[in-house]
């Protein structure tokens, strides 16, 4: 909650200090402000997104945490605090634009948005934004922040309403009377557009690019589809998961497809825990340390976290496990041994269970 505030706030204050600025210096110039505007928003959404995204996803936006829910990335109970966040966030960062260049905390914008051409290119504005982080996401999702932070730059000047393509952000921006201001009676068809367009892109792209999970272009199941693919998370995935990763490969064989990632990965695999499953036969000498942003950012069948909390909340998962089992990487060989077996014997439970 506190990241979707941060990061709403510094959005808002970006879109409205930009604004004031770039309207300032522009001496008339509509142009040339809106220019400004434009690529300080798009710069700023990139940072925003690689700095909170690791948190809370980095949404910022109503009509995203929607849809995030509805295909089941965020669960429903979360909703109502994201929102609440954001709309909060929002106003901070407008009040912060409004002081930092000498004007009122809030006065109601005057600036009219109105008629079918600014609603209908609200609707154009969010079906892109959607789209632009279905597509990614479900493909490369690294190169989302680049992505949305390029799109919303170039929907600056490709929409008539300058692309709000956020509910929150349009009605924030009604409490600024400058350049990047909007009416409040203009507030309620804006929204209303967002969310539709939101919700188109949505449902177009679940069935255009789904998840990697569910693809199959035939309806037919291939073997690689009816396999289970489990994902392992501890913090420095050098332990823990890749143990678990192991088994699962031991004796789950080719029915699942395994994966592993730390919160806070080390980067190297820990010798004891090479040496431990090398004593039963298995070489964990060439596995890597890999962060969360190296897997595929598929539907997983199960999602099992030791250590790492809710570093890892957006991973999607049909079944999330916590196991408590402490990290044994200053136990000494015996001790190690036995949190070896012990994980060893979860993922056999594990394996009958999903």
């Amino acid at each position: 909650m506190v990241a979707e505030t941060l990061g709403t706030g510094f959005l808002l204050a970006t879109v409205i200090g930009s604004g004031i600025m770039g309207e300032r210096l522009a001496a008339g110039n509509t142009a040339i402000a809106l220019l400004a505007n434009s690529l300080a928003t798009g710069a700023a959404l990139i940072a925003l997104i690689l700095t909170f995204g690791p948190v809370s996803g980095a949404h910022f936006n109503p009509a995203v945490t929607l849809c995030d829910a509805f295909v089941g990335g965020l669960s429903w109970r979360k909703v109502p605090g994201y929102i609440v966040a954001q709309v909060a966030g929002a106003f901070l960062g407008v009040a912060a634009a409004n002081v930092m260049f000498d004007l009122p905390v809030f006065f109601a914008s005057h600036h009219p948005r109105q008629g079918m051409s600014q609603l209908f290119s609200e609707f154009v504005a969010t079906f892109g934004l959607l789209s632009v982080i279905w597509g990614c996401s479900r493909r490369r999702s690294g190169a989302v922040p680049f992505a949305v932070g390029a799109y919303i730059t170039a929907a600056y000047w490709f929409t008539a309403s300058t692309s709000f393509a956020n509910p929150a952000v349009t009605l924030a921006r009604s409490a600024s009377d400058t350049f990047a201001g909007i009416r409040f009676a203009d507030v309620p068809g804006f929204i209303v557009a967002q969310l539709a367009g939101a919700a188109a892109a949505t449902a177009i792209f679940k069935w255009l690019v789904p998840a990697l999970s569910q693809a199959n272009p035939q309806g037919m199941e291939t073997m690689a589809d009816s396999k289970k693919k489990l994902l392992f998370v501890c913090v420095e995935n050098s332990n823990r998961s890749q143990m678990s990763q192991a088994f699962a490969r031991i004796l789950g064989g080719d029915k699942v497809e395994t994966y592993s990632a730390g919160s806070r990965p080390s980067g190297v695999v820990n010798p004891k825990a090479i040496e431990s499953m090398r004593e039963i036969g298995y070489d964990l000498s060439k596995h890597e340390s890999k962060s969360l942003d190296d897997i595929p950012d598929i539907e997983y069948d199960a999602v099992v976290t030791m250590g790492c909390g809710d570093a890892c909340p957006f991973v999607r998962a049909k079944q999330r496990v916590d196991w408590q089992i402490p990290d044994p990487k200053h136990m000494p060989p015996e001790e190690f041994r036995q949190v070896r077996d012990l994980i060893k014997s979860k993922i056999s439970d594990l394996l009958q269970s999903v």
